[in-house]
């Protein structure tokens, strides 16, 4: 199969970057710095993220309720009270009650502007067009690039180029002049850093992220390093922590659904899978996604079978995402375990080649979050 290029293709080239496929794409894994120094650099300083293989995405109908209210149909999210030039994390749920994926959504007055994973964005769009029908226009916009500028020296970073960037909290969405053009940026990121997300027209992708490669500050970070940054964050990947058999109550995504889409609010349910949703909410889940801490110096990785004790014959869980935590210095996962084993300080144990090792229960996430509030 022939894999697709970002715009920036040719300045990861450039800069010495070690490409991987991912999601159809020849991306960028790690730089001559290498994913750990990446890792740092970022939660010291501020890293530069390709992130263009993600999908972009325009909904407009006769006006922004007409569009909010069609979407919410697709999404247990308070997508109608949403102010202009804010954003919203959510996902799209499945009649099942599972997640068939997460995105960011913002208000941007005559439309919504979506970004969605790379994996799924051909499904979703299909879905987006087949479920919201003739009357709202789907638009997958491939004429932008995406950088993500993340940590808490972006903003003085990215200040520099424009001062209006200082004055966004997090999750607003402006209209910025960025190297001559016109790219719509948000604070906001998946490190659990401070940062922005900036959509810039393919034609000023490079000139602008040479700009910040300018500034001594900011070092072009790949994709391993930006694993262990939203894995120490505690944040969910799909594919891996979330994905259509896990709700996103069992996912600890409940702080997503606001009392407006919940049981009692004025606009209750009306989503895919909200018999299940809703009933885990007032009820409560059969399994939670925990944060893990192995014993010893071994990462356990995804797939890892996890048990109640060291002799227990059936796995009571698995490992959904694990790896080499560097701010922390040790090994760091996340995983499914039932809801009365997801108490803070549980011990569990990871088989790895036959042998029962084993994990903490830890409160999520590893490390504190440092967004602009």
């Amino acid at each position: 199969m022939t894999l697709l290029r970002t715009p920036l293709y040719a300045l990861h080239e450039k800069k010495g970057a070690k490409m991987v496929p991912f999601a159809g794409y020849d991306m960028p894994v790690q730089y001559p710095l290498g994913v750990l120094k990446e890792h740092l650099h970022t939660r010291a300083h501020a890293g530069l993220f390709d992130v263009s293989h993600m999908g972009q995405v325009v909904l407009r109908g006769r006006s922004y309720d007409a569009v909010a209210r069609a979407l919410e149909a697709l999404l247990p999210v308070d997508i109608l009270n949403l102010p202009r030039g804010r954003q919203r994390y959510g996902f799209f749920t499945t009649p099942q009650g599972g997640v068939s994926d997460d995105l960011m959504l913002a208000n941007r007055g005559d439309h919504i502007f979506m970004v969605v994973n790379a994996g799924c964005k051909i499904d979703d769009i299909a879905y987006l067009r087949r479920q919201l029908g003739p009357e709202i226009t789907v638009k997958e916009i491939t004429n932008r690039a995406l950088l993500a500028l993340q940590g808490p020296a972006a903003e003085a970073v990215l200040a520099v180029h424009h001062p209006m960037v200082a004055d966004l909290g997090f999750m607003d969405v402006e209209t910025v002049p960025l190297a001559g053009a016109e790219c719509w940026v948000s604070r906001s990121g998946y490190t659990g850093e401070d940062g922005y997300e900036i959509s810039v027209p393919v034609a000023a992708a490079e000139d602008l992220a040479r700009a910040l490669l300018q500034h001594s500050e900011v070092e072009l970070i790949g994709l391993g390093a930006r694993d262990s940054l939203r894995l120490e964050a505690g944040l969910c990947l799909y594919g891996h922590d979330i994905d259509t058999t896990s709700s996103p109550v069992e996912a600890g995504l409940a702080w997503a659904i606001q009392k407006s889409r919940r049981a009692q609010g004025d606009r209750a349910g009306g989503f895919p899978g909200e018999e299940r949703i809703l009933t885990e909410l007032q009820e409560g889940p059969k399994r939670r996604r925990v944060g893990l801490l192995p014993q010893g110096r071994a990462p356990m990785r995804e797939g890892v079978p996890l048990f109640a004790s060291a002799d227990a014959e059936r796995p009571i869980g698995a490992i959904t995402s694990g790896g080499f935590g560097p701010s922390l210095g040790r090994p760091v996962a996340m995983g499914y375990v039932p809801a009365d084993m997801a108490v803070v300080d549980t011990q569990v144990f990871g088989e790895i080649r036959g042998k029962r090792l084993p994990l903490t229960v830890v409160k999520l996430p590893f490390t504190p979050a440092n967004f602009k509030r």
